[in-house]
């Protein structure tokens, strides 16, 4: 499930929807707010299998005026640690200076017949700002293939932060339409921080 609108109730609206421990993301997502107004925000909730177990996952994204807020919320079973099942939930707080690219991927069906408007099946929000890179590496070669030099590594970083990915099929029409318009407003957002 994702969400986004502009107002605090509405995130908390969003957030009791996703039905995933709301009164613990809710606090968190509000304390790292504080009393900024919200431009946009994204609620987005996973589930995945993890062997016989299903786990959830929400991650709940804010933009403020000033700041880019990242929450995450997992669910984790009885283990060494705890007899009982846990949650763990995590803020983060990134001035919007710092997000360095938005990146959005989409994928289209019979893209001959692609009509401009037309929602894609999947959208991919990739976001970074420095936190996580991914880097990379391959051995270099040149181009004579009976060369036996080293020519050390070649590569790239990636700066990969966070990773979301929403589908019509899972998440729903209405799930990929809010992911596009999130990203749109962090586009536009960090775009205005660079004038």
């Amino acid at each position: 499930m994702a969400k986004t609108s502009t107002s605090t109730q509405g995130l908390r609206s969003a957030i009791e929807r996703s039905g995933y421990y709301p009164a613990l993301v809710a606090e968190a997502v509000e304390a790292a707010v504080g009393g900024e107004a919200i431009r946009s925000f994204l609620v987005h909730q996973e589930t995945t299998f993890d062997a016989n177990e299903v786990r959830r996952h929400v991650t709940v994204l804010v933009l403020t005026d000033n700041r880019f807020i990242v929450s995450h919320t997992d669910e984790q079973a009885a283990d060494s640690t705890s007899p009982t099942p846990y949650a763990t939930t995590s803020t983060e707080s990134v001035k919007l200076g710092r997000i360095s690219s938005v990146v959005l991927s989409r994928v289209v069906a019979n893209p001959e017949k692609y009509v401009p408007g037309t929602l894609p099946r999947e959208v991919v929000l990739t976001i970074g700002w420095g936190a996580v890179s991914r880097l990379d590496l391959e051995p270099a070669a040149c181009g004579d293939p009976n060369c036996e030099a080293d020519h050390g590594y070649t590569g790239s970083s990636t700066a990969d932060d966070l990773s979301l990915r929403v589908s019509e099929a899972g998440d729903g029409p209405d799930a990929v339409r809010q992911t596009l318009a999130f990203a749109q407003s962090l586009s536009e957002a960090t775009a205005d921080v660079t004038r």
